[in-house]
């Protein structure tokens, strides 16, 4: 939808939406978001899962290359930590990532290194996230989305809970870079997750807004407030998940 907004207009007018789109604000915000950090920070460190069967909780990003997943590790273990991390590599050079690519025409089999053709419960995926980059979504190629579908409904039919994490929205909304609270105020970023939802078909109410920790070298309690939020819906998803069973 955006795209064809642009691409129907002149440049002229395609300044003053821009202008437009990425500087109004909401009166309120459209997603509450909580006042202070400890009670989810305190329900992330504490979390053992229910299921016995289970010593962890195992959550999978998925999405393209660059989407921030690799950053969105190492930031949630910022917020734990409480300082800034880097546990989980990213290539900052050469714009690549560490994190292993997804090829559906080339399915593991038996003979790839580290398969598991019988894994316990603890060994098995319990969430599925979807990680997009706010910057580049709205032309996120349909190469991409199709394979993210694809991933999708197997998850599904495995029965294996989804919510998505769109990154980067300090790149995306000018708002959003003057002041991290503005986040789920932003027109612009509402826009994009109405737009992503009826693309993927994932809930309005599972897509969660996140500024990763990149630049940073000290935690900042409004960026800790977004992801959280995130994560702890990753963890009641996945723990509901494991007691179902």
């Amino acid at each position: 939808m955006l795209v064809k907004l642009f691409r129907n207009a002149s440049l002229p007018q395609c300044l003053s939406m821009c202008v437009l789109l990425f500087s109004a604000l909401f009166s309120q915000p459209w997603r509450a978001m909580p006042k202070d950090n400890q009670e989810n920070l305190d329900f992330a460190k504490s979390y053992q899962p229910r299921n016995k069967e289970a010593q962890h909780l195992r959550i999978l990003l998925n999405g393209p290359a660059g989407a921030g997943k690799s950053s969105f590790i190492n930031s949630v273990d910022s917020v734990l930590q409480r300082k800034i991390t880097g546990r989980a590599l990213t290539d900052a050079t050469f714009g690549s990532s560490f994190t292993r690519r997804f090829r559906p025409e080339h399915p593991l089999t038996e003979s790839d290194l580290g398969y598991n053709p019988s894994p316990t419960l603890d060994e098995k995926v319990q969430v599925l996230v979807s990680v997009v980059p706010a910057d580049t979504l709205p032309v996120l190629s349909d190469e991409i989305k199709n394979k993210m579908k694809d991933i999708r409904r197997t998850a599904s039919d495995m029965g294996i809970p989804q919510l998505a994490v769109i990154t980067k929205v300090d790149k995306a909304c000018r708002k959003a870079r003057q002041d991290v609270k503005n986040v789920y105020r932003s027109k612009y970023l509402k826009r994009l997750v109405d737009e992503f939802s009826a693309e993927l078909g994932i809930p309005v109410n599972c897509i969660f807004l996140v500024k990763n920790y990149e630049s940073e070298i000290k935690t900042n309690d409004d960026t800790d407030a977004l992801i959280l939020c995130a994560l702890r819906q990753m963890i009641s998803f996945g723990d509901d998940f494991l007691r179902n069973l």
